[in-house]
């Protein structure tokens, strides 16, 4: 397939890209180029016949009607998003902007671009969402394909308008999409403003690892590997109309994750062991989701994928990664709003 990949330079659209590239795909990467992307995610892939760059942005109706004239893609996988919860705090126009009406034009350029075609059967637009759409749980239960809707974050507002969106253009215009949502991903080239990244940079560095709140939040990880690995098998197996709940099966409280972390870096800089030291609990986010947890039957059960990597290997994945990759992360640094405290403002 000819694939096009939006926000292809984030960090879960360039695992993607990689993987699909791996598999024989063709992609083209369309991408805004903001601050959180990065070009070096596919500068192995970058020299691949099979693989093409646009600059563009979602919100350019003019720039999307000409990628898909130029290149003509067999699929769509629209991962373009703003995505950290903290700046939807300080900034939510930005991603209504963005999440909401960036895919509302992608969804009509893409649908007169489909039709053109003559519809053809094979098409696919895959959204790709995620679990904070659904708000927040207690301490029981899980989110699936039928939790309903109660985002709390302007962030996840934007994401689950961006939801509707697409089974409106499925339901009204008979557009063939598919949708995924996903608990929290964790890997390589994750942008230094999530929880992960910072926890080991700033170990790293010796300075004061945040921990909001009293770190008892729980979330449900997923190495953003398996996940490219469950987009793709949605792309290509999931059923038309249908969505897909995408988790790790790895719930854990955010202070026991952070506490990890610091047992893995102890093992590989002993000299600045024992780093839970650092450990500083920090004003708590507005808003800020108790508990998330998926349930991926759907997709174990109908398609036939489960997450391969458990979270104590990813972990140690990643934290080897960060340490073997400080040219990459250490050109991201001085990126607007990196290592300052977002989301107070409300």
């Amino acid at each position: 397939m000819k694939l096009m990949v939006t926000g292809g330079a984030g960090f879960i659209g360039s695992a993607v890209v990689r993987l699909a590239i791996a598999r024989g795909h063709q992609v083209v990467n369309v991408d805004a180029l903001s601050y959180a992307a990065c070009l070096e995610n596919v500068a192995s892939v970058a020299d691949n016949p099979g693989y093409a760059f646009e600059q563009a942005d979602i919100r350019d109706r003019g720039r999307m009607d000409e990628v898909l004239a130029t290149h003509r893609p067999d699929a769509i996988m629209h991962l373009a998003a703003e995505s950290h919860v903290d700046r939807s705090i300080d900034g939510p126009l930005a991603f209504v902007a963005t999440n909401m009406t960036g895919t509302a034009v992608l969804l009509e350029a893409t649908r007169r671009y489909w039709e053109a075609a003559g519809r053809p059967d094979g098409f696919r637009f895959h959204h790709i969402s995620t679990d904070e759409v659904f708000g927040t749980l207690g301490a029981e239960g899980r989110f699936d394909e039928a939790s309903p809707y109660a985002p709390n974050s302007p962030y996840a507002a934007s994401k689950a308008g961006a939801d509707h969106l697409v089974r409106a253009w499925g339901e009204t215009y008979g557009l063939p999409v598919v949708l995924s949502n996903c608990s929290n991903n964790y890997g390589p080239f994750h942008f230094p403003e999530k929880l992960v990244p910072v926890v080991i940079l700033k170990a790293i560095a010796r300075e004061p690892i945040p921990v909001y709140g009293t770190g008892s939040n729980v979330r449900d990880w997923l190495y953003v590997e398996d996940h490219a690995e469950a987009l793709l098998t949605v792309l290509e197996k999931g059923q038309i109309g249908r969505s897909y709940a995408i988790g790790g099966e790895a719930e854990v409280s955010n202070i026991d994750l952070v506490r990890t972390i610091c047992a893995i870096l102890d093992r590989h800089r002993p000299e600045g062991a024992p780093h839970a030291d650092l450990i500083q609990f920090v004003t708590d986010r507005p808003g800020h989701d108790q508990r998330y947890a998926i349930n991926p039957s759907r997709i174990r059960e109908e398609l036939g994928w489960r997450p391969q990597t458990s979270l104590d290997q990813g972990l140690e994945k990643t934290v080897t990664w960060f340490l073997d990759n400080r040219a990459w992360w250490l050109a991201l640094l001085d990126r607007d709003g990196v290592g300052k405290r977002l989301g107070l403002t409300a």
